[in-house]
């Protein structure tokens, strides 16, 4: 992973697997400066080469949903961002960060799709037999996931543990705005012809103990997105799923590494192809 950038008037905190956080040098600003970096990540692991003006992009998408969820609590702070990430970072408040993705699940494909076919469970979570891969699910499921320090694996965890890691009136807080944000966001994205197929948001609490959310949201990083009429009209997985985020990364890995060691280099051709449906996305989510 490369070196972060030097900020004038920030001081390097911390990186993600995509994202840079910086503290202010002023002891009186408590704000956290966000930077998306062109970092792509898959199964746990960052890749090489990134996806060019990827930052920018995530940055872009995440700014329109939070435009849209305006009445939802988050970490959004105001001010005038450093010309040098200007584009892609924001300025965001300081939170306790909660330390579980909420993830939720519209659609049954993915690691779930897998879980299913050994078990006919997603999470644990029994599901009615017969279903295929890209199936609508009967109801969205909130399936968490324990959020690994970096280099670790995320773990998905029921939502009994979520009680026992934040209590059980949070834990009941963060599946119930998870599941009210997923079904406005697929809402609006059905109109733009596209299916929210699952997505993750991570919250945290300001100083008064409000929950509010984080990081990025419902981007291409974070989220499945279908186009909806290939959906309906596909007859294999493939068709029925074509995607408008990082899967062309994922199924690349998966048919070229057996996740032992470090991964491969993905093809520039991967790389270009990725870039292209993270713009698409946008253009048509936003159009």
């Amino acid at each position: 992973m490369s070196s972060p950038l030097q900020i004038p008037g920030w001081r390097h905190i911390y990186s993600g697997k995509v994202r840079d956080l910086y503290a202010s040098e002023d002891p009186g600003d408590t704000r956290i400066l966000v930077v998306a970096s062109d970092r792509v990540s898959a199964f746990d692991f960052v890749l090489s080469p990134g996806i060019p003006h990827k930052g920018e992009l995530l940055t872009t998408l995440s700014s329109w949903w939070f435009d849209r969820l305006d009445d939802v609590p988050n970490h959004i702070a105001p001010g005038e961002l450093p010309d040098a990430v200007a584009g892609r970072a924001m300025l965001a408040m300081a939170l306790e960060m909660l330390p579980i993705e909420c993830v939720v699940r519209g659609y049954i494909t993915g690691s779930g799709w897998l879980e299913y076919e050994h078990s006919g469970t997603v999470c644990g979570i029994p599901l009615p037999a017969g279903l295929r891969n890209g199936d609508r699910l009967p109801e969205p499921l909130f399936t968490p996931a324990y959020k690994a320090p970096m280099g670790e694996h995320d773990e998905n965890i029921t939502f009994e543990k979520v009680v026992e890691l934040v209590g059980a009136e949070r834990a009941a807080q963060l599946r119930d705005t998870s599941l009210a944000v997923y079904a406005r966001a697929a809402a609006i994205a059905e109109e733009k012809g596209l299916i929210l197929a699952d997505t993750k948001f991570e919250f945290g609490t300001d100083a008064d103990g409000i929950l509010r959310l984080a990081d990025e949201v419902l981007t291409s990083d974070s989220s499945r997105y279908w186009d909806a009429e290939t959906w309906r009209t596909g007859a294999t997985p493939e068709e029925r799923m074509a995607s408008f985020d990082k899967q062309i990364v994922r199924d690349w890995l998966a048919a070229h590494w057996d996740r032992q060691g470090e991964p491969p280099e993905l093809p520039a051709d991967i790389v270009e192809r990725t870039a292209d449906r993270y713009r698409e996305l946008i253009g048509r989510l936003t159009s």
